[in-house]
């Protein structure tokens, strides 16, 4: 057996995988490989080679670490699918990689990828070229190939896998010979156990012309990389390997025909069942949430199976795997994963497929790109990005050939741009449009004529993400911004040598003369100040995007992100404007501009300065508090917070909150994402600052989410959470928020909670060390009479309270009638409700006796009992908050109660009607009994609708 004698050191150096660039290369550059019959204490060089290339290849990247380590690639990998096309086939197959497959192609394994075929000798290595469009899952299925093959599970025909990185080995200046490269030492026929991995082959320049590429057969000889490639693939070195090479769908032909003995295209997951497979693999991993995760699932497999435009984006594995992330992101978010953002996740997706790419040359050719256009990332920017804002401006998402050609293709001029645009086109184009699945979801005025092709956004939300990056790259700039801004870099290069000029010849000329060149200074200030109007410009745009009139009553944008993953089950949400809603775009305008998304775009080739960041924070903190100024919407309020939470600026937010006194989120349906981002935002205030109510409720809140939430409520004076799902264990996080010293809540609403008699209790262990709580209400909670007995022991213990609601809690007259007295007996207590409880109109007079003060020198103090529309004889003062507070909880309470409690008040104001003797007083009864009558017909309207 040969061996293998000579250090690994070029290896590991270009061994840097295309894809995680941001991953430290591990401590193998410097081991030696032994030969292969070394001593039994001597470890196999093989093994060690592999164990080593696992390590490497199992390494998690950034954007799969963001998720806490709840995926394992191991356990989740899905083999996209691979068809054999045949040579002739290849140069037609590269418009779409969302072609089906045909009836004379086949799909393969990656096992079936060396098989041998007719052409190839089998003293002969084969060569592979697989090949595939940007997010089509050619990468995924080289690691897996490498980590299979470490396993000993696939292609354990070849003793020895040597992957490269192409990227890398462009770089590479000083000649090397495939000996140095490899490292390997022994006769020419023991290669046939070799296999050659190349990656990314359309980064290298290779020229298969003699006359520019000598031949090679010496392993030692050293030479350009890409002569020894070339000379590999020609089978003229080391003809017994075998080589795998994967490149981009636009550089299929830089190899030619004749060296390539199986063509292999990457189709993606074109069958549903791969989707599925990959989704539950990633979604089902979820342990501590796996009911959520596979209520979850059904309702993506059944938006799926609708042909949405999702469907047909998830072809890509690459947008299966945002789809993942995203839904991750919206329905696991915990306070222990790390911080993770819409954008973040946007930005890492485009870093994880367009990392390190660059906009190359065509085929055979040797002219080189500017660096500031060789970015793949800023080329898409100028060019979808461009489409994109287009669309968001006039409220379009569908587009046609003719608007694709305009805005992508339509100012290219010379030969090189006219290259660069085919490859675009080949590549990437696709990869961010799709034709239209449903024209019947366009909106008025969007289908062209005669029904022609539309073309929409793979995902919905790209649209908004790459048009917000285009704004804030500056790429929208003015003509007279960039006509100021060349002229002042002219003049700014020019000006000292200038200057200079004219301070020597003033000494011989008179002053005035040179004067008009004084002005020639005052350009690079006119340009600064186009420049900052820019930015203020942006922060304007972002601000009126946010709070646009006609989104003020649409759902919330995470809800919208999520219909549109899921789609819409149920009735279809009620549209204000006839207009598409873009309410993404000012948030991801403003989640670009943090540190962590500017680093990740800086290394895809589009920098964000840091004092545009400046420019534009300063002016978006003045346009935010001028709109919060005005009342807005919960709705438009929780947009509000996402975009906050996505700025990440700790600074911007708390001065923004300092304008904020009250946050009123009724009606939002409430998620452990909503609520991380509530907590995230109030975090950044200081210490000194107090809400002055927060209102959740009708939030559809649990206990966890309240959990979430706790440190939120310290900053709340008013605390509003009835009619949510909060039990008896929530009492406890209650109890400890009531004895936190630094909490300030001074009222406390849990109508409509299923509090129960113990939670009741645990919340009343609160009162004796609590100082400010001053309005307390219990209203539908299950109390019963026992937990109104424990709560008059309880009130002597807490000085402060002045207002208590225990209406419909089931009381009776005993229980009810101690309340009373403990309130009497209570220093601060002025206002009882107990309406809506079993109270026998005895029991009711009782009450109203009851809460009248004794008298002079009487410690007791007169406590108003709101317990009917009627005390005695009298029309109560507090009838018309009694039957609004009915009307506001009449859908969620018991009918059939409310309706008893009902015609009890009309039985009580028709008697106390009979006793008056005044016309004035009568019609005054008359009065309350229409209102009592009127909210009785409102009950059993509800009741004929739900049936």
């Amino acid at each position: 057996m040969s061996s293998l004698h000579r250090q690994l050191c070029q290896l590991m150096e270009v061994w840097r995988w295309r894809k995680r660039v941001e991953v430290c290369l591990h401590a193998a550059a410097g081991f030696r490989c032994r030969t292969f019959c070394s001593s039994a204490t001597e470890p196999d060089p093989i093994e060690v080679h592999k164990r080593k290339l696992f390590l490497w290849f199992s390494h998690l990247p950034q954007e799969e670490k963001q998720f806490g380590g709840y995926f394992i690639p191991e356990t989740m990998h899905v083999d996209p699918l691979i068809v054999e096309r045949k040579p002739e086939e290849r140069a037609g197959l590269v418009s779409s990689p969302l072609q089906t497959q045909t009836s004379s192609s086949s799909s393969v394994t990656v096992e079936q990828l060396f098989e041998p075929t007719d052409a190839w000798s089998k003293d002969r290595g084969l060569n592979v070229l697989l090949y595939g469009a940007v997010g089509t899952g050619k990468s995924m299925v080289v690691r897996k190939l490498v980590l299979d093959w470490c396993a000993g599970t696939t292609l354990t025909q070849f003793k020895l896998l040597v992957p490269f990185s192409c990227e890398d080995l462009s770089q590479l200046t000083k000649a090397t010979s495939l000996r140095d490269l490899v490292s390997r030492n022994g006769e020419g026929n023991q290669a046939s156990g070799v296999l050659f991995l190349f990656n990314g082959i359309e980064k290298m320049k290779l020229d298969f012309r003699i006359g520019s590429t000598e031949l090679c057969s010496d392993p030692s000889e050293a030479l350009p990389a890409g002569v020894v490639v070339v000379n590999l693939l020609r089978k003229y070195l080391l003809p017994e390997a075998s080589i795998l090479v994967a490149t981009r769908l636009s550089a299929v032909d830089c190899i030619p025909q004749k060296y390539v003995g199986r063509y292999v295209q990457m189709c993606g997951f074109s069958d549903p069942d791969l989707q599925r497979a990959y989704f539950t693999s990633r979604l089902l991993q979820q342990t501590a949430h796996n009911h959520e995760a596979q209520a979850l699932l059904e309702l993506l497999y059944l938006n799926l199976q609708r042909e949405s435009q999702l469907a047909a984006a998830c072809f890509l594995p690459s947008y299966c795997w945002l789809t993942c992330a995203t839904l991750h992101f919206l329905r696991f978010t915990d306070v222990q994963a790390p911080i993770r953002t819409l954008t973040g996740i946007y930005t890492s997706f485009l870093r994880l497929n367009f990392g390190g790419e660059v906009l190359g040359m065509g085929a055979g050719s040797n002219v080189l790109i500017q660096e500031h256009q060789s970015s793949l990332m800023l080329y898409v920017v100028r060019t979808v990005g461009k489409l994109a804002f287009d669309g968001v401006t006039y409220k379009r998402t569908s587009f046609s050939e003719e608007e694709l050609e305009q805005w992508i293709g339509g100012k290219t001029k010379t030969d090189e741009e006219l290259r660069q645009l085919a490859m675009f086109r080949t590549d990437v184009l696709d990869f961010f449009l799709a034709p239209c699945v449903k024209h019947s979801v366009a909106l008025p005025g969007e289908l062209g004529e005669n029904n022609e092709r539309r073309y929409v956004f793979a995902v919905p939300a790209m649209q908004e993400y790459l048009a917000a990056l285009y704004v804030v790259l500056g790429e929208n700039k003015s003509a007279l911004e960039k006509i100021t801004r060349q002229v002042s870099v002219a003049i700014g290069q020019a000006g000292e040598d200038v200057i200079a000029l004219m301070t020597i010849l003033s000494k011989f000329i008179p002053l005035r003369i040179f004067a008009v060149f004084n002005l020639l200074k005052l350009l690079p200030n006119l340009y600064k100040g186009i420049s900052s109007h820019n930015k203020g410009s942006i922060a304007r745009t972002m601000a009126t995007e946010m709070f646009r009139t006609e989104d003020s009553y649409n759902e919330d944008v995470l809800d919208q992100l999520e219909q549109s993953l899921l789609g819409v089950h149920g009735p279809q949400p009620q549209q204000h404007s006839e207009d598409q809603p873009f309410e993404l775009y000012p948030i991801f305008m403003g989640g670009l501009l943090h540190y962590g998304n500017r680093v990740l775009l800086q290394q895809l080739g589009c920098s964000i300065k840091s004092t545009t960041v400046v420019q534009i924070t300063r002016a978006l903190r003045k346009y935010l508090v001028r709109e919060l100024s005005k009342p807005q919407p919960p709705e438009e309020l929780m947009d509000l917070l996402v975009l906050l939470y996505e700025f990440q600026n700790p600074r911007l937010t708390a001065e923004v909150l300092s304008s904020i006194r009250s946050i009123r989120l009724t009606n939002i349906r409430m998620t452990s994402l909503k609520c991380f981002v509530l907590r995230s935002v109030l975090s950044c205030a200081p210490a000194s600052y107090h809400l002055e109510q927060l209102d959740l409720s009708s939030c559809l809140l649990t206990h966890d989410m309240l959990q979430m939430l706790w440190p939120a409520f310290k900053h709340t004076c008013n605390l509003n959470l009835q009619f949510n799902s909060l039990g008896p264990e929530s009492c406890i996080l209650l109890r400890d928020l009531l004895l936190d010293p630094k909490s300030s809540v001074r009222s406390l609403q849990l109508c409509d909670n299923p509090l129960l008699e113990s939670g009741a209790l645990s919340l009343l262990e609160a009162l004796p060390k609590n100082e400010s709580l001053r309005h307390l209400s219990l209203m539908h909670t299950g109390l019963g009479d026992k937990g109104a007995l424990d709560l008059a022991e309880k009130l002597q213990q807490h000085a402060g309270l002045q207002e208590l609601n225990v209406a419909y809690n089931n009381i009776g007259d005993n229980a009810a009638l101690a309340l009373v007295d403990a309130c009497r007996e209570h220093p601060s207590i002025h206002t009882l409700h107990l309406y809506l409880n079993p109270l026998s109109d005895v029991g009711k007079q009782s009450l109203y006796v009851r809460g009248v003060s004794k008298g002079h020198g009487s410690s007791s103090q007169q406590v108003r009992v709101l317990a009917s529309v009627t005390e005695g004889s009298d029309i109560s003062e507090d009838w018309h908050p009694i039957l609004s507070v009915i009307r506001e909880n009449i859908s969620s309470w018991d009918r059939e109660r409310v309706k008893q409690q009902l015609k009890v008040f009309l039985r009580e104001l028709e008697w106390g009607r009979q006793q008056q003797q005044s016309l004035w007083k009568r019609l005054h009864f008359r009065r309350v009994e229409k209102g009592v009558r009127q909210t009785l017909r409102m009950l059993e309207r509800d009741t004929g609708y739900s049936k």
